[in-house]
């Protein structure tokens, strides 16, 4: 048997994998299956946030730990993923991995309490996270290189869909059973992948002898995120900066980050290499991959509690919502891959942000008497844009690096991308929360006898209860016309943020023509 030498994403010069004995749909399946059902858990949990904060007695923004905590160890363990692969082999790091992902299933679906419960997410996200670039090498590295865009569709196709399906899978477990079951389905998966890997990943001879890790500046990477994650979820709650210790860790969060970029800058063999953002193509690919993430993660998070919220949706409509999404980027990746060989990346990346952002902007029309069939239009256009730049951006952003910072490269993109989206999932909420309160403010001031339109709406409302005294009719109609005044200016919040993020993929669309496509290697 033969093996030829294959650079891959997460790793140095290393040889392919033999794939005689296996059939390459075979080896997609084993490495594929677990990185999807992490992603499926993922979004699914987002749904579940109020059932999980009632169960525990929580809050809401409590709860939401367990979506940030998973994030947040996803980006700790990706820049180590390179060396643990080099140091533990291919096929032992995905059984050990993927084994330590089903330990944190279970845990979280035996929990507790709410600590148990992230406790449980923690795990998780340390097994989720290394799971998704060392699929992607693995793919990559199976796939000739004519099929490439084939493999990195294929990639695309299992983490968008069920990214995207999460939240109805959610939504249905909710309504149907216990949440706990969102996290139970994992477990014989997580054996069943087990299983896969071990009868169908071939190990790469002649490893790379990994280098001394950098614990120092891992340590500054775990000490940043963990305490800016603490500031960003906790910071609504306790007031921001008025808070004595959120104020302190704000500035731990930030003595960290600048000691981290200082010390893997001077440091001969750092955990990440920062140098790669010389390279302009690196440096602008990951400020699009990163957005892209934001405006996903972003929609995926507030459109389905707008419709619990504010329109009284339950679980599984509001998941159902982002249905349309996944048929769009469905057949979006069926296309892809013969777009990407034939026509210009870039192009394809300009219209991907234009279709982001008009799709955006429709979500910040919403209103409170919109039918379900609103979100249809919208989610089609967002799951065209999510393809049209995930696909040509995964290519190009590692396309003109050394071969020698690969490894480096795939492992620091990562790295922003997962920062850049806990950072998004928690300020969401909490920019909601702010605005609400600004919008509810201006609003308030307008409910004033001197306003000649409050008197008339709320003469109007008093005469719905004038079976009882007026004194009383008057009150509950003051009290309903409030109830509509909350819900109004959350609106309006929602709204906001929605076109923030809008303007955010508008701007981002020339950046793309700013990208060098590189010359296709053939050998």
């Amino acid at each position: 048997m033969t093996t030829s030498t294959e650079t891959t994403v997460t790793g140095n010069a290393l040889p392919k994998l033999e794939t005689k004995e296996t059939p390459i749909w075979l080896i997609a399946i084993s490495i594929l299956l677990p990185t999807s059902f992490a992603m499926l858990a993922t979004s699914a949990t987002n749904v579940a946030i109020p059932y999980i904060a009632g169960y525990f007695g929580s809050t809401v923004d409590e709860a939401n730990w367990v979506i940030t905590i998973y994030m947040i160890a996803n980006a700790i363990l990706i820049p180590l993923t390179g060396w643990l692969e080099n140091y533990m082999g291919r096929v032992m790091f995905l059984k050990v991995f993927i084994t330590i992902f089903t330990i944190g299933s279970l845990l979280c679906a035996m929990a507790q309490s709410l600590n148990m419960l992230v406790v449980g997410r923690l795990i998780q996200g340390i097994g989720g996270g290394p799971m998704m670039p060392i699929s992607q090498a693995i793919l990559i590295a199976s796939f000739p290189y004519n099929k490439r865009g084939q493999a990195m569709a294929l990639f695309g196709l299992a983490v968008m869909v069920f990214s995207i399906m999460g939240p109805t899978f959610g939504g249905f477990i909710v309504d149907n059973s216990a949440w706990q079951w969102i996290y139970l389905a994992n477990i014989p998966v997580g054996i069943f992948s087990v299983v896969l890997v071990h009868c169908n990943i071939s190990e790469l001879k002649n490893r790379v002898k990994p280098d001394k890790v950098d614990f120092v500046g891992f340590g500054a990477l775990v000490l940043w995120l963990m305490s800016m994650q603490i500031v960003l979820d906790k910071g609504q709650q306790y007031n921001w900066f008025d808070c004595t210790w959120i104020a302190w860790l704000a500035g731990i969060s930030l003595f960290a980050f600048i000691f981290f970029i200082v010390w893997e800058l001077e440091y001969h063999s750092p955990i990440v290499n920062l140098r790669v953002f010389k390279d302009k193509n690196f440096f602008i690919g990951t400020i699009l991959g990163a957005s892209v993430n934001m405006i996903i993660y972003v929609t995926i998070v507030l459109l389905p509690s707008f419709l619990q919220s504010l329109m009284g949706y339950n679980a599984m409509l509001s998941g159902l919502a982002l249905a349309p999404r996944v048929f769009s980027c469905i057949v979006m990746l069926m296309l892809i891959g013969p777009m990407v060989e034939f026509l210009d990346n870039r192009v394809l990346i300009v219209c991907g942000f234009f279709f982001l952002g008009i799709s955006t902007i429709m979500y910040a029309n919403l209103n409170l008497m919109i039918s379900f069939q609103f979100a249809v239009l919208p989610n089609i256009l967002m799951g065209i844009g999510v393809i049209l730049v995930f696909i040509p951006v995964s290519g190009l952003v590692l396309g003109t690096l050394p071969k020698t910072e690969l490894s480096n490269g795939a492992g620091l993109h990562s790295l922003c991308k997962c920062v850049m989206t806990a950072f998004v999932v928690s300020m969401s909420s909490t920019l909601v929360a702010r605005l609400s309160q600004v919008h509810q403010t201006y609003l308030v001031e307008n409910l004033s006898n001197f306003n000649l339109i409050f008197q008339q709406k709320i003469h109007a409302m008093s005469g719905h209860f004038m079976s009882f005294s007026s004194n009383y009719a008057m009150h509950k109609a003051g009290g309903l016309l409030y109830k509509q005044l909350l819900a109004q200016s959350k609106l309006m919040a929602y709204v906001d943020v929605f076109e923030a993020f809008a303007l955010i993929a508008f701007i981002l669309i020339p950046f793309g023509f700013l990208l060098k496509v590189p010359k296709k290697d053939k050998t």
